[in-house]
């Protein structure tokens, strides 16, 4: 009986002290984006007023909304403690289904545009679940691997070839370059998935259950959680979000071959990384996620309109996510140490 009522509020009080720990950090890191993005922003704006104008806002939300839509699914599987790399070329090979679909069929409406993408990108992301869970490959190879298949599949598809605007149908174009109440409906769309997969993974079991599977795998199928199939479901969900992206990529651009998100993988990974997505499983937001992608979208845009070199946008991405996991780890240590010296006392 005595030991009984010793152990458990030892548990209790672990749970509770890492959640609280890490759930700080991840607060803190949200605000510190914000305040780093108003900094960013302010500088920028006292070298070159032009930042601030209606068109170089607008331009840096409609970056921003297919970015954030990619890093949304990458968060969601990096909480399982898994990584997806071919998002990019899952962009891609959508994008160009979607632009050929509709350079044949004029008529086609968006909406099916948008299933047709989801489509394609969750049938990739299918492909990537299935060889993670049952060929018991790490999802770095299996990506790794699929990253290029499936942009060798777009470049074999395209034959060299590309879609031009003015093949595709003039709604088509006027869907990516049109807005509703001033707000640009990609930019809408991609706050939409924010949302919803903010709420689902925040307030629902299935967001729950891969939260435990990040935080260790082998004590959530002690619990009962399926952690195959809620694999299967998170590459699912990237692949969808990536074909999601790929119908704006097409929308907002008019011109695509088969090169198209060719070099996303850094930056949504970074973005779900400097945005509190623990690259170690089991901790990070959706919303963080998003603040991510807004931050590295503003630095490209602010080292463009200050005239520095773009080399220098990839070392400050590279830069951001090792101070972003030096961050992680720092905690981590600070909240094991704490939990052994707890553990002493009792």
């Amino acid at each position: 009986m005595n030991a009984t009522k010793v152990v458990a509020p030892t548990t209790t009080s672990r749970s509770v002290s890492r959640k609280f720990s890490l759930g700080g950090l991840f607060k803190a890191r949200e605000a510190g984006i914000v305040l780093a993005l108003i900094a960013l922003v302010a500088f920028t704006a006292t070298q070159n007023s032009r930042f601030l104008s209606a068109q170089s806002i607008r331009d840096i939300l409609l970056g921003t909304a297919i970015l954030a839509v990619l890093a949304v699914g990458q968060a969601t599987v990096m909480i399982t403690r898994n990584i997806d790399l071919s998002v990019g070329s899952v962009l891609g090979l959508s994008a160009f289904a979607v632009g050929s679909l509709l350079q044949a069929n004029q008529g086609m409406p968006v909406i099916v545009a948008l299933v047709v993408g989801v489509a394609v990108g969750a049938a990739c992301g299918v492909v990537n679940g299935f060889l993670v869970r049952f060929g018991q490959v790490p999802a770095l190879v299996v990506t790794l691997g699929t990253l290029y298949a499936f942009r060798g599949a777009a470049y074999f598809w395209a034959g060299g070839e590309q879609i031009n605007a003015d093949e595709l149908p003039g709604h088509f174009l006027k869907f990516g370059n049109s807005s509703i109440l001033g707000i640009p409906w990609l930019v809408l769309i991609a706050v939409i998935v924010l949302v919803v997969a903010g709420i689902v993974l925040r307030n629902y079991r299935a967001g729950r259950e891969l939260y435990a599977m990040g935080s260790s795998p082998q004590a959530a199928e002690l619990a009962g959680i399926k952690v195959g199939r809620n694999t299967i479901a998170a590459f699912l969900v990237s692949g969808a979000l990536a074909g999601v992206a790929g119908v704006l990529f097409a929308a907002r651009f008019g011109t695509i071959d088969a090169a198209a998100g060719n070099g996303y993988e850094l930056n949504v990974v970074a973005a779900a990384v400097v945005g509190g997505v623990a690259v170690f499983g089991g901790s990070g937001t959706v919303w963080g996620a998003g603040l991510g992608a807004l931050l590295l979208t503003v630095i490209g845009s602010s080292l463009a309109v200050l005239d520095i070199n773009q080399f220098w946008q990839q070392a400050i991405v590279g830069a951001l996510i090792l101070l972003a996991i030096g961050a992680d780890r720092l905690v981590a240590v600070r909240v094991a140490k704490s939990l052994k010296k707890r553990d002493s006392h009792v």
